[in-house]
């Protein structure tokens, strides 16, 4: 029991230094465009006030004219104004904090909850250590955006797909249909997730065939249900109507932008490039608004959408190499960045983390010690996540199956536009638990078991 429990306490002490430092350095970025989305957020934020403020509502939109409104899912912004009314500072700052806090908690929960039901108590333990010394999801818990708690609720829902699939019990599947469903109202990303959860539930699940339909079904309607008044408002508030939000069009472009062969044909990467260059086209005044979703948004996106598949149409091959590279880069999370890609955190060093005051003397040596550690669990990452995925299709391959559905997802359709690598925290979060299925079956050969 004491052995547990100095583990346990071990756990918690890595994770909440390395949260805690990079918290440190992340409030120091907060407002720095290379570090932090700050033009995401101002949307964000804009909208969190006009909540607060009584100029806009919690979910409804009553202007058609307002196509900026159904870029992004309404809960983000109102988690937002619900942190500013609560703690009474409306800022970046108070919503990091609060995320942070929250997530700190959940993601290690979550994750070490997965892999204890997938492999056992020493994976749970081993993926427990592996994402509190993540870099990232130290830095993007510490990132007051919307991928924080879509992660926390696609994670929730793929632990009671599992649990369904192992049980063989209808209501979890209802519970993980609900739970994507929820994230979807921060983000839109893992939408058709649950065509794949639906299909994993119907393949994988041993028995007579009634059961299977029923439990695909009530993951399928159940994701349905909770999404459908996002779309009923949609089709009732807009004469163009769009289900997901009218961004299909600029990630696809702006991915085009990412590239030469792209920009040699006119695409661009960057919202401010592409809202100046149909700016232009529509003859709008320069002193007037104009954004990337306002005015005509859900029009202009699907214009867009139009040219960039037209574009890959006609050069297929190419597209797939594309793909494949941004494959690369979400899940290449040591060494240089893949351009385009995002951030995959920081190792914490006694310079990047601590005040002037503190970079010397034991306290910065142990903190450039957990760096490396930091860097030497990031190269070590990917590997042992392949030879987890081995182990776990050895050990059960209706398990392996179950979980890789979402990692596929992610990376397979999740790249075929302009993505980033913090959209795929869920992805990660699974594949950490395959490296410490991983890790597990290394200490039992050590141990000769």
């Amino acid at each position: 029991m004491k052995k547990q429990l100095a583990i346990l306490f071990a756990l918690a002490i890595v994770a909440i230094s390395v949260r805690v430092l990079t918290l440190q350095f992340m409030r120091a970025h907060l407002h720095d465009p290379a570090w932090f989305q700050t033009g995401s957020y101002a949307k964000f934020d804009r909208q969190a006030r006009d909540i607060l403020g009584g100029r806009q509502n919690l979910f409804w939109i009553d202007d058609p004219t307002r196509t900026d409104l159904v870029q992004y899912p309404p809960a983000f912004p109102a988690l937002l104004a619900f942190i500013y009314k609560v703690t009474g500072h409306t800022s970046a700052y108070s919503a990091q904090l609060v995320l942070w806090a929250v997530d700190v908690v959940l993601s290690l929960l979550l994750i070490a909850g997965i892999a204890a039901s997938a492999f056992g108590w020493r994976a749970a333990i081993a993926s427990g250590f592996l994402v509190a010394l993540s870099p990232l999801f130290a830095m993007y818990g510490a990132y007051p955006s919307a991928d924080v708690p879509t992660t926390w609720f696609v994670l929730g829902g793929n632990w009671l797909l599992l649990l369904a699939l192992q049980r063989r019990n209808v209501r979890l599947a209802i519970g993980a249909g609900v739970l994507l469903g929820v994230a979807c109202w921060f983000r839109v990303n893992p939408l058709y997730l649950c065509v794949g959860w639906a299909f994993a539930l119907l393949v994988l699940i041993p028995g007579i065939w009634p059961l299977k339909l029923k439990m695909s079904a009530a993951a399928l309607l159940a994701t349905v249900v909770v999404i459908s008044p996002i779309v009923i408002r949609n089709y009732l508030m807009f004469p163009d109507f769009t289900p997901t939000g009218g961004t299909i069009g600029i990630n696809l472009w702006e991915g085009l932008g990412e590239t030469e062969l792209g920009r040699q044909h006119g695409f661009q990467f960057g919202d401010d490039k592409v809202a100046e260059r149909e700016r232009v086209k529509m003859g709008w005044p320069a002193d007037r608004p104009f954004d990337i979703q306002w005015p005509d948004g859900i029009r202009r996106d699907r214009e867009r959408a139009r040219e960039s598949l037209a574009f890959i149409k006609q050069h297929p091959v190419w597209y797939f190499g594309v793909m494949l590279g941004r494959m690369w880069g979400m899940l290449k999370v040591a060494g240089d960045p893949v351009p385009y890609c995002g951030i995959s955190g920081i190792n914490v060093t006694s310079r990047k983390c601590l005040p002037p005051h503190w970079q010397g003397g034991i306290l910065a040596l142990g903190v450039n010690v957990l760096g490396m550690v930091q860097s030497v669990a990031r190269y070590l990452f990917l590997p042992l996540a392949a030879f987890g995925i081995y182990v776990a299709a050895r050990k059960d391959w209706r398990i392996a199956c179950v979980l890789l559905v979402t990692v596929l997802y992610y990376l397979v359709p999740g790249t075929a536009a302009h993505t980033e690598i913090r959209y795929v925290l869920p992805m990660h979060g699974l594949l950490i638990v395959f490296a410490g299925a991983g890790v597990d079956r290394l200490i039992g050969v050590i141990h000769g078991a």
